[in-house]
């Protein structure tokens, strides 16, 4: 296994969702916990280094790699009025061919990549495999959210409950300004952050919000038979889970960096603001 930076999560009830969910039919509301077993988690996310140090261990190759292109934030580009292909709804992202864990932006990119920040373009299928060759695995939802909590219950924030701000409040890495078109970068970081930066929570984990969206184990599900969770659910049919938020994230569009909050993607999806961390069973 490799020398990973990890941490001791206590055991307990864990505190899976929460009382006041704000965004709708997303599956925020406090749902039944399990109890919980003390784990390890890394402390960070998985940086640059370590996932380096899997591939040239295993000669591993990401979906991203294999596929040949990913998707890139639209300012992340050298030219960001590329003519390269938008998503359809969400035009700010491209299709850039190139784009891997290795090349962020694509081609030519490689001076941008930072041995301590998180690694991105990264697909639950990567993440998987990474966890499996460390003798670990992804998180469930409830070891996310209880790690996540450090300790104080049913908070929004890993910090307690006063909410970032575009002003003066910046405990984590999230977008600032007017999305996607102005991003202030008032907490330093236009895109990723190292991935130890910001104060860690009450258990020692860094940037459980924003950054990076992080992987966890299970399939994205929402407990309703509302008409409109169900049509929700069968378009996201396969999907996995994502927590956390990103670098991205901003109240008037995302406002996903909360622990509560959930998202999901295919398994062999990888975009330029998505990692993860693993847990160590003990």
């Amino acid at each position: 296994m490799p020398g990973l930076d990890t941490v001791v999560i206590p055991g307990g009830i864990a505190v899976l969702g929460t009382r006041f969910p704000l965004i709708a039919n997303d599956g925020e509301e406090r749902r039944k916990a399990p109890d919980l077993r003390q784990f390890r988690m890394t402390a960070t996310t998985i940086t640059n280094a370590e996932f380096e140090a899997f591939v040239e261990s295993t000669g591993y190759v990401t979906d991203a790699e294999r596929y040949g292109w990913s998707f890139v934030f639209w300012a992340q580009l050298p030219d960001s009025k590329s003519e390269l292909q938008a998503v359809a709804g969400t035009e700010w992202w491209r299709k850039v061919q190139g784009a891997d864990w290795r090349h962020v932006a694509g081609p030519g990119s490689k001076a941008d990549w930072q041995p301590d920040h998180p690694v991105v373009h990264i697909s639950w299928n990567d993440a998987t495999a990474f966890a499996n060759w460390a003798g670990g695995r992804l998180p469930t939802e409830a070891e996310w959210e209880h790690a996540a909590r450090g300790g104080l219950g049913d908070i929004p924030y890993p910090w307690g409950t006063r909410e970032p701000d575009d002003e003066a409040f910046q405990p984590c890495n999230i977008w600032q300004g007017r999305f996607p078109e102005e991003n202030l970068a008032l907490d330093g970081h236009v895109t990723t952050a190292p991935a130890k930066s910001f104060e860690p929570n009450g258990f020692g984990l860094y940037n459980m919000v924003g950054n990076v969206w992080e992987w966890a184990a299970e399939p994205y599900k929402i407990p309703s038979l509302k008409k409109a969770v169900q049509q929700k659910l069968t378009s996201m049919r396969g999907f996995k889970l994502l927590k956390g938020g990103s670098f991205l994230c901003h109240r008037t569009y995302c406002w996903r960096y909360r622990i509560a909050a959930r998202s999901g993607a295919s398994p062999d999806t990888s975009l330029s603001h998505q990692g993860f961390r693993i847990v160590l069973d003990l």
